[in-house]
């Protein structure tokens, strides 16, 4: 993603000032997050859970704009990343896909549509063997649209596995299924299933470059904006 991001600043006409690695790692510019904050308008942050609380602090404090695309990280530092966004300005995404935006939006719809007792709502993903996080953070963005439509909390009503129940599917659910394998790059379902009929909505992606576009889009956009928690349907006009 690193090499991809670097490329896709080039390819938009911005400038990339540097960036960031593992302790250890002596192929980029900067040691620290704040070295690097101070140096640019937007960071684009790929990273681990495991910063983003940091992260959130030390942006903030710098007055950098952040494009976040870690995924997998604690209520804790989302509550870090709101705080933040009362200072700068923050365009945080599950994906940056423009595809996998516009399927949210059609999840979000059919969800408000389709009725919970009538149609089950199911996602299944599935990504490359090193994959840290389960369910995805895309995964878990479509179960949050289906859930918003239907005027739900996505924590009340989302099971993520169902190896030791022994009752029927209650109406309501929104079922999550992890497949990991190989070097997939990112495969996405989400299924509304009635007696009568089935409605399915699909991504798959082929390359990470994907990500990257979108990403330097995000910051582009981001750049000189108010403070503010944005995702990326403002970014896309959605």
């Amino acid at each position: 993603m690193g090499r991809y991001l670097a490329e896709e600043v080039g390819a938009a006409g911005a400038v990339l000032v540097g960036g960031i690695g593992r302790p250890g790692n002596t192929e980029h510019s900067f040691t620290n997050i704040a070295a690097l904050a101070a140096a640019c308008d937007v960071v684009v942050d790929f990273t681990h859970a495991s910063t983003v609380a940091h992260h959130a602090a030390v942006l903030a404090a710098a007055g950098t704009g952040w494009v976040l695309g870690t995924t997998g990280f604690s209520s804790d530092d989302e509550d870090a990343v709101r705080a933040a966004a009362a200072a700068i300005p923050i365009v945080a995404a599950a994906n940056f896909s423009p595809g996998v935006n516009l399927l949210l939006a059609l999840a979000e719809r059919l969800g408000a549509v389709l009725p919970p007792a009538s149609y089950d709502a199911e996602i299944l993903e599935m990504h490359h063997r090193q994959k840290l996080d389960a369910p995805s953070g895309t995964a878990l963005a479509l179960g949050r649209a289906v859930a918003a439509g239907r005027g739900v909390a996505l924590e009340n009503v989302m099971v993520s596995a169902r190896s030791c129940h022994t009752a029927p599917r209650q109406d309501g659910e929104i079922g999550f299924a992890t497949l990991r394998g190989g070097q997939i790059v990112g495969s996405h379902n989400v299924t509304f299933t009635a007696a009568g009929e089935q409605i399915g909505l699909t991504h798959h992606a082929f390359d990470r470059r994907i990500f990257a576009t979108g990403a330097i889009r995000a910051a582009l956009w981001v750049h000189g904006r108010s403070p503010g928690l944005y995702g990326m349907p403002d970014v896309l006009g959605l």
